[in-house]
């Protein structure tokens, strides 16, 4: 237990609240991380949201999408969207990032769970006018493809009056 709580403190400490978002050339500088090809970074975006630095976070998942069309990025920027975290609160950019993140082809595990998040903006009318029948479109996929969330929440819905 000990080992586990020293090993994440040596990998988190590092990426703090304190890591510069420019100008900073360290091994573990978040310029290593922009300017590398490898998408290991899109990972690192998520330890610097958490450590509070959302404005690295964004820069990072920006790149990740223009580098890679990168679905995890699609995902967690929007959510910063959504939640006004590191950028303005803006619904609808955050509904059209999760939308391209949705449309993304099944390759590394994340786009079931854009169709899922996508299905529920589109059902509630997050960013976007509510659209019942395409969101229970994209629920039914997410949930083809193991979204467990998805299938609750499809159960959780009322039945459409007709």
């Amino acid at each position: 237990m000990i080992r586990v709580v020293l090993l994440c403190a040596v990998l988190i400490a590092p990426l703090s609240p304190a890591v510069a978002v420019d100008g900073d050339d360290g091994d573990l500088g978040f310029q290593t991380y922009l300017e590398g090809s490898k998408r290991i970074k899109c990972l690192y975006g998520y330890v610097a949201s958490k450590t509070g630095n959302h404005a690295a976070a964004v820069k990072i998942y920006e790149d990740c999408i223009a580098r890679w069309d990168d679905v995890y990025s699609y995902i967690n920027l929007a959510r910063l969207y959504e939640e006004g975290r590191g950028v303005p609160k803006d619904l609808r950019q955050a509904a059209s990032l999760m939308q391209r993140g949705a449309s993304q082809p099944e390759k590394d595990g994340y786009a079931p769970l854009a169709r899922y998040y996508w299905g529920v903006m589109l059902v509630e009318g997050k960013g976007v006018t509510a659209d019942r029948r395409k969101g229970e479109h994209w629920l039914q996929q997410a949930a083809s493809e193991g979204v467990g969330e998805a299938t609750d929440y499809l159960a959780g819905l009322p039945a459409y009056s007709q």
